[in-house]
């Protein structure tokens, strides 16, 4: 088993050599960034180079944060269902039959689909 561990030390060792070299490639591109965008902003004709580099920088920022931020999908009525039988069960079952009638319904299946988020909004402040 000593082979075994070891190579699982190694492992964990290596992933972890991966994680910082990631986080220095990122503070390099971040840095570049800013660089880039001063000497822009400083010099804008002596530029050229660095305002490609900026420019391709930024994309490639906006690219991960578009990636980061999951598309909103609209709510379904499982989703709803399920927040409001938990907030019934913890107690709430008046307060989310109040619920329910402010939006104009008495069953969760009689409300528009478009007030599902206005609706779990409430909801969750019980």
């Amino acid at each position: 088993m000593g082979k075994v561990k070891l190579l699982l030390d190694v492992i964990g060792d290596l992933r972890s050599l991966a994680d910082s070299l990631q986080a220095v490639a990122d503070a390099v591109v971040d840095n570049g960034t800013a660089e880039a965008e001063l000497t822009t902003t400083k010099e804008p004709e002596k530029a050229g180079r660095g305002s490609k580099v900026a420019a391709k920088n930024t994309a490639k920022k906006d690219a991960k944060a578009a990636k980061q931020e999951p598309e909103e999908k609209p709510l379904t009525l499982e989703e709803v269902r399920a927040v409001l039988a938990e907030k019934s069960r913890s107690g709430h079952t008046e307060e989310v039959r109040e619920l329910l009638a402010k939006h104009g319904a008495d069953k969760l299946s009689e409300i528009d689909p478009a007030e599902y988020a206005a609706l779990l909004a409430e909801a969750e402040v019980l």
